[in-house]
């Protein structure tokens, strides 16, 4: 039998394996996060500190505030302290179903303190927030298998992934990064089989959450053909237009100034060499905006290198896996960009090029061993308090692109990187 006619008696049988067992490993590695998440924050950090209080995220509160404040449909509200919002408001409504079972459960939705150690509330809070930073990992889990990576490939990608992901769930609170990258990734993968507008609308649901997203959407677009590019950001916008939109109807100013000024504190987390050129904001805050047009202006240059590399998938019904590791390379890179060009970075910050990379890299041991060392690495050694403006900043940048050279993707193979409809493309380096 041909090497490519069994693809389609192989893609039959995984159909027809219950969904659990085919998504077994990010089941695994959700479930061994959420448990080993919930012990270190309310147990073994609190003992070893030989203290009481539980060893939350702050920022988490702030959002979970917004949630209520939406589900309330206080809209107004939503930009005002103390929720902290500043991005979209589908970071909101994704906690919206944690708000109104804690309010049915008369939990209070208190931010810890000195009289709030132990705040009940983060007992169902912390799973619900890890469980659905978790859809990062399904949704790699569902590219390795597009890309034929091996099922050991996968449970060794499904494990790192879950200890790089640690930085946004369990050690800062922002599901809303991970949700956003998720749904990203879900939208690359139809992107690649040729459902073009169920990758939109993915795409733009992505962006709803976090317009972090929006790096690697150039690179995306890089992929369509012109005349399909208008209705595909067409669609990509709706949800994040209709979101802010009522935001910004309900209170203008305090949505505009949030959106747009993106704030953050030197003093508090660590600063880098563009702080003193960031625009400073009241309360010692300086503002992020501006130089992250800088990450989306380079991040098109990415999408001009990348679309004349991925031309031929332009119109293809089905890409072939070469094709699909490219894309994820480059969107790797394009939101890698965002951290070489803060004025204030956080840990956290790192994950999403962390992240993609991971899985541009899962279809080899040889480069998903050492991009998944050095992705660990970059992601726990970013938690030290090490403040140095270009020492801190410098060791993570170069982290991030000794971690992206190791997942690189070779040079292009003569191979077709389309597929007759109905017919998946050969594998090309699997």
């Amino acid at each position: 039998m041909r090497v490519g006619s069994c693809y389609p008696d192989v893609m039959t049988s995984e159909r027809r394996v219950p969904w659990a067992t085919r998504r077994l490993f990010p089941l695994g590695a959700t479930a061994a996060l959420i448990v080993i998440g919930m012990a270190v924050s309310t147990l073994i950090e609190p003992r070893a500190f030989g203290s009481t209080a539980w060893t939350l995220p702050d920022d988490l509160w702030g959002t979970l505030l917004a949630a209520q404040r939406l589900l309330e449909l206080h809209l107004g509200g939503l930009y005002t302290q103390p929720t902290g919002l500043i991005t979209f408001p589908g970071a909101a409504l994704i906690l919206t179903p944690i708000v109104a079972l804690s309010d049915a459960a008369g939990l209070a939705l208190t931010p810890q303190d000195a009289q709030n150690a132990q705040p009940a509330l983060w007992l169902v809070a912390g799973p619900y927030m890890i469980a659905i930073s978790g859809v990062a990992l399904f949704a790699a889990d569902a590219l390795a298998e597009r890309l034929r990576a091996s099922r050991a490939k996968r449970a060794f990608l499904a494990a790192a992934g879950a200890l790089v992901l640690w930085s946004v769930s369990v050690e800062w609170g922002h599901p809303e990064d991970a949700v956003a990258v998720g749904l990203l990734l879900f939208s690359m993968l139809a992107l690649a089989d040729g459902r073009q507008t169920r990758s939109a609308w993915l795409a733009g649901a992505s962006v709803a959450v976090q317009p972090l997203v929006l790096l690697a959407l150039p690179v995306m677009l890089a992929t369509l053909e012109p005349r399909r590019i208008a209705g595909y950001l067409a669609r990509a916008a709706t949800p994040a237009v209709a979101l802010l939109g009522a935001a910004a109807a309900a209170n203008w100013s305090a949505t505009y100034a949030a959106v747009t000024s993106q704030p953050n504190w030197p003093a508090i987390d660590h600063p880098t060499p563009w702080t003193p050129l960031a625009p400073h904001l009241a309360g010692g805050a300086v503002a992020g905006g501006p130089s992250r047009a800088v990450a989306v202006l380079l991040a098109c240059g990415c999408a001009l290198i990348a679309g004349h590399r991925l031309r031929a998938a332009r119109g293809s019904p089905r890409w072939s896996t070469a094709t699909l590791r490219e894309l994820l390379w480059w969107a790797a890179v394009a939101l890698a960009l965002r951290s070489v060009f803060e004025p204030v970075m956080v840990a956290y910050y790192l994950w999403p090029g962390l992240a993609v990379a991971l899985i541009a890299a899962g279809w080899s041991w040889r480069r998903l061993i050492p991009t998944a060392v050095l992705a660990v690495t970059v992601t726990f050694a970013a938690q030290s308090s090490w403040r140095s403006p270009w020492g801190w900043w410098a060791a993570m940048v170069l982290g991030l692109a000794l971690t992206l050279l190791c997942a690189s993707i070779p040079a292009r193979r003569a191979r077709p990187t389309w597929a007759p409809a109905g017919h998946p493309a050969p594998p090309a380096g699997v």
